[in-house]
């Protein structure tokens, strides 16, 4: 039996009023879905990487099931370069349920602080790019962006060498030797404590090395931190004027030469 031509049309055109419907229908029961964000958190892992964390509360009041639900971050550097990325997912938030997750992503300092050196001097934000999607009725994908900046500290904020302070010794050899004392100071902003080692040489006006000095280094975090170091080299090698290089190194980072100039 055929059917006519024109029940044909009319039950496509009442099919696609049904998907019409239907697709308006669970795009206004997104209405009643709502997405909070907790405050975002920044701490250190066991293996020394910083650890984002961001807590989040999903309610779906509205009439259908919400599948394949996804949030991505990703850490961005200067030239809008991913830095780091992180993603969790739900496979389904049903009608009715209220669901507390938490989105995490973790950061290589080491790599970070190595492609940033300026962020281990200056205070910054990082700037975080945040992409959610989920699927309405198992249909309609919806996807939405949005970024936010993460303050920076900067665990060598304020690096200073002060004025060295030059005094002359006799050794019993009667060999003149020259002590120089140098301070040292500077504020760890970071959110983690900071251990480690400084590294100073010296040299004249020539280019020509004098001498040089290690000492160890324990800055809790959010604290100032002030110190000196103590130089001894032959009176002969000694000039008016000169420079200081500076070496840092921890667990999460190596730094240097910073280049201080004395006697100018």
């Amino acid at each position: 039996m055929r059917v006519p031509i024109r029940m044909i049309g009319i039950a496509t055109s009442v099919f696609w009023i049904i998907l019409i419907l239907f697709c308006v229908s669970a795009l206004y029961s997104l209405k009643d879905t709502q997405l909070q964000f907790g405050e975002p958190r920044v701490s250190l892992t066991q293996g020394n990487e910083m650890l984002f964390t961001l807590p989040m509360t999903i309610f779906n009041d509205g009439y259908y099931d919400l599948g394949h639900f996804n949030i991505s971050t990703a850490v961005l550097g200067k030239q809008n370069q991913t830095v780091a990325s992180g993603s969790t997912s739900l496979p389904v938030i049903s009608k009715g349920e209220a669901i507390n997750i938490t989105h995490e992503m973790t950061v290589n300092l080491t790599v970070l602080l190595s492609t940033y050196p300026d962020l281990l001097f200056n205070d910054t934000e990082l700037q975080v790019n945040a992409t959610a999607s989920i699927t309405a009725a198992d249909v309609i994908p919806i996807q939405v962006s949005s970024s936010f900046p993460v303050p920076w500290g900067a665990p060598l904020y304020n690096f200073t060498l002060g004025t060295p302070e030059f005094t002359a010794t006799l050794e019993p050899d009667s060999l003149a030797v020259c002590k120089v004392v140098v301070p040292m100071s500077f504020e760890n902003h970071a959110f983690f404590d900071l251990t480690g080692t400084i590294h100073l040489k010296m040299y004249n006006d020539a280019d020509a090395f004098i001498t040089e000095k290690q000492v160890t280094i324990e800055a809790e975090q959010s604290s100032f931190y002030q110190g000196s170091l103590e130089l001894y080299f032959p009176a002969s090698l000694a000039t008016r004027n000169g420079h200081f290089e500076v070496y840092c190194a921890t667990s999460f980072f190596s730094s240097g030469p910073l280049v201080f100039l004395y006697g100018v």
